[in-house]
Order: structure tokens, then sequence, then C-alpha cells
């Protein structure tokens, strides 16, 4: 008896420590990503920051102050820029949600003859590089009179592989007797898709819209690329080009509280719809 009380003390000392050996890491680890964002929160509100960043990172304004948001959006375009932004995450968004979601359908619930291949080769998409494909893509999009167009973030939205996958992982969890039983009253198969299946689909549309948005949203490389017109840039082409045109070390209080505004809208949607990231993936993975 006391050789198992033993081996239990000495399992629990072990878990134990693992426990806090993660809990360390994961500390560290959020502390790394934390500083850097409350830095930038920090210097938003501090006038006094305006002519020279503080450094090492102070953990109150030297100088409160909203007048750095004020500057902010009489020197930059924030919502022309805003607006932009949402319109084109908007179509990305709907276009992309749609396409992966019926995909996803036909793919689980259809069965038809080289689904597995039309999934094989969607995926594949996913090992290219977008650096790889994106001069090629430029070419493309030029020789059709697209740049400078949003149509050039909307027409390769329409292959949205990871959704697609995501959609057919969620769809096989969903009873197919509902579709035959739809099928055998007179549904027709776009009835199926809309009126059965579709109102079941809240988390996995709540993901895909939020992972699409961060993308989307944060997005640089391509946008810098295809668009010319300042009247048509995205928020962080605006914050980039400011930057570029003023320097990096100048006015660091104003771009803070640009790049600050430029993130509420990814701190609201995250805030809405995180929680359904984690059950939607969740059932998804049950499957896999």
């Amino acid at each position: 008896m006391n050789t198992v009380d033993a081996k239990i003390t000495h399992r629990r000392k072990k878990i134990s420590l693992n426990q806090w050996i993660l809990t360390i890491v994961l500390f560290l680890g959020s502390f790394v990503m934390i500083v850097p964002f409350l830095w930038m929160l920090v210097t938003s509100f501090d006038w006094a920051a305006r002519l020279h960043i503080n450094f090492p990172p102070r953990l109150w304004p030297e100088e409160p102050s909203v007048r750095t948001f004020e500057a902010a959006f009489t020197s930059i375009k924030m919502f022309r820029y805003i607006t932009n932004s949402i319109m084109v995450s908007a179509g990305v968004i709907i276009i992309s949600a749609l396409s992966a979601l019926l995909s996803g359908y036909a793919l689980s619930k259809l069965r038809f003859k080289g689904a597995n291949i039309v999934l094989l080769l969607a995926l594949s998409t996913m090992m290219i590089p977008f650096e790889m494909t994106m001069i090629p893509q430029y070419l493309l999009f030029s020789k059709l009179g697209l740049v400078d167009n949003y149509l050039a973030f909307y027409l390769p939205a329409l292959n949205y592989a990871f959704g697609t996958f995501l959609a057919k992982a969620f769809f096989d969890q969903l009873p197919t007797t509902l579709r035959e039983a739809a099928i055998l009253d007179g549904a027709k198969e776009v009835s199926v898709f809309s009126r059965v299946y579709l109102p079941l689909c809240t988390p996995i549309i709540a993901t895909m819209i939020i992972l699409l948005f961060l993308g989307v949203w944060n997005d640089m490389l391509w946008p810098l690329l295809i668009l010319k017109k300042a009247t048509k840039y995205t928020i962080q082409i605006g914050l980039a080009m400011f930057t570029y045109n003023n320097g990096i070390d100048k006015q660091p209080s104003i771009i803070m509280a640009a790049t600050t505004v430029s993130l509420i809208p990814v701190v609201v949607v995250y805030m809405f719809l995180q929680r359904y990231i984690i059950e939607s993936i969740a059932l998804s993975g049950i499957k896999q």
C-alpha cells in the first residue's frame, strides 16, 4: 500500500511539474505578444510622444490626451481607408464563405464521382505559398485590365480551399437523413441546402467570417501590388504610405493612434464571434 501511495505521489509531482513548466512557457509567450500591443496603446494616448517614442516603454502616458487621434484623422484619410477595407473584406467574406459552403455541401452530401479528387485538388492549392503565385496572378489581372480594381480581390476568393475543407468536415457531422427526408417531401437540392442545412451552419460561418476578416483586413502584400490609386487604398496601405512618407520615427504617437483605430474592427469582430472558432474546429476535428 505504501508503495502504491508513493507511486501516486510521484506521478502527481511529475504532473504538477509539467503543468508549471507549461504555465511558465505560456506566460512568457503571452508576455511577448501583449507587450508590443500595450506599448502601442499607451503611446497612442501620449501627446508627449508625438515627437519621439519613449524607450523603455511606459505603463502610463506622460501627457495623456486624445489629440493624437484627432491628429491621426486629420493627417490620414482614415474614413476613406477604413471604408475601402470594409468593402474589400465584405466582398471577399461573402464570396469565399458562399463558395466554401456550397462546395463543402456538394462534397459531403451529394457524393458524386470524383469528389475525393476534387477535394484533393482544392487542398493541394493550399500547399503553394502565395508568394509563388503572386506575380503570375498579377500578370493575369493586368492582362484582364483589373489592376486597381476590387475584382482582383473578389475573383480569387472563389477558391477558398481551407473553407471548403472546413465546411465539408462540418457537413459530415450533420445527418444525411435530413436531406433524404427533404427529398422525399419534394424539396429540390437548393432548398435542402438553404432551408435545412444552412440554418445549422452558424458556427462554421462565424469561424470563416473571423478567419477571412482577419486575413483580408491585415493583408498588405496583395493590396500593395494591385492598388495604384490612393483613393482605393485599404487601411493597411494607407498607414504604410503615411509612415513611409513621413519617416518611421516621426510622429510616433499619431501613427500608433491610427494603428489603434485600425484594430478596433478586428477586436470587435473577434470578441463577438471568437467562441464559434473553438466550437466549429472541435466539431470538425471529431470526424478527422
